[in-house]
């Protein structure tokens, strides 16, 4: 085999070799984030049981490229391959176009020998010319100042005036506890049946905080005693991904949502993290983009890439599609005992 020739293989997770040369491999590249990880992989496996093929690209014995890649078998729309599932990232990390392209052609190819109906890539930025782009989602991120203290000075003046009165008003307490995720679960539960969306299973957190250790936080708001408002944040080379978010509708404290984002911004300045991931927004999610915009963030375009192979049609699962508004609609008026566990079992299926 010629030396610079590209071979692809997939990973073996029972090869600690392996595992560790992915690792290295992913934290050393400037693209990567904490979804092309091998925490990501254990925990979603061990939560949805999605049947995983990490494929990684080597030329000679050096290693060029990955791709993590879960194929996913959805009630509702068929078998999918995506990078990643329930991920804000994901897609193809590689040194260089040839070996990217080689990764897409080996998941292309699996696509059709199995009869996926879609691969998708949720890059950063597109990453290989023979996949569409899709630009469904913006991204929000920017640099966090140096000291805790100046956070509040990032911020635009009325969201640190909404901040500063929610805490005061609200008299609002906040603490950083990893034993507090099925509370911030609960909450996050809450949000989704408000929002008119299936919730994850509860497993799902837990799982992220075994694989993830010292690398997630788990931020709890109170008011007194009064569990109100909750995020489980990822924190991955420098950067602070704020990911799943609860709020306790029934408490009107204005503010509330400004206050939980600043304190988490804070306590990664405090832990040493220089930039805040505000995650992605569905492009027509107009609601969603203004707060964030508020915020003092401005949107950037995802250039997510897919792949539909030959005499298939991709699903369409976004949650703003005008086919889910009347069971978005039912959703939110059923009771939260129902809507936990059926979210948590229709979450197989529609890979976020």
């Amino acid at each position: 085999m010629p030396e610079d020739s590209i071979r692809i293989s997939t990973l073996d997770p029972r090869d600690p070799a392996q595992a560790a040369a992915w690792c290295r491999y992913v934290d050393a590249h400037a693209d990567a984030t904490p979804f092309h990880s091998l925490a990501w992989k254990r925990a979603v496996e061990r939560t949805f049981g999605h049947l995983s093929h990490y494929l990684i690209a080597r030329r000679g014995e050096v290693l060029s490229g990955v791709l993590p890649l879960f194929e996913v078998r959805s009630v509702l729309a068929g078998r999918m391959l995506i990078s990643v599932p329930y991920a804000t990232y994901g897609g193809i990390l590689a040194d260089d176009s040839a070996t990217a392209e080689a990764l897409f052609d080996r998941a292309a190819g699996m696509a059709r020998q199995s009869g996926a109906v879609t691969l998708e890539l949720r890059s950063i930025r597109a990453s290989v010319p023979n996949a569409d782009i899709v630009k469904s989602h913006v991204f929000f991120r920017k640099p966090l100042p140096e000291r805790p203290e100046d956070v509040a000075g990032t911020m635009p003046r009325k969201a640190r005036a909404a901040a500063r009165r929610a805490a005061e008003r609200g008299r609002l307490t906040v603490t950083f506890d990893q034993n507090e995720w099925y509370t911030v679960w609960r909450l996050y539960a809450r949000s989704m049946r408000r929002l008119g969306s299936p919730n994850y299973p509860m497993r799902f957190f837990e799982e992220l905080v075994a694989a993830f250790g010292d690398q997630v936080t788990i931020q709890l708001v109170r008011q007194a005693d009064r569990p109100v408002a909750g995020l489980l944040t990822l924190l991955y080379k420098g950067v602070v991904y704020p990911y799943f978010a609860g709020i306790d509708e029934r408490i009107d404290i204005y503010g509330l949502n400004n206050y939980l984002y600043a304190e988490s911004m804070r306590h990664g300045v405090e832990c040493g993290y220089r930039e805040y991931d505000f995650g992605r927004t569905r492009a027509d999610n107009i609601g969603g983009m203004d707060f964030k915009r508020f915020c003092g963030f401005e949107p950037r375009d995802l250039e997510y890439q897919r792949y539909v192979p030959p005499g298939r049609v991709a699903p369409d699962l976004s949650a703003g599609s005008p086919r889910w508004a009347a069971a978005r609609r039912v959703w939110k008026s059923l009771p939260l005992p129902l809507t936990r566990p059926l979210g948590a079992w229709l979450a197989k299926s529609i890979p976020g």
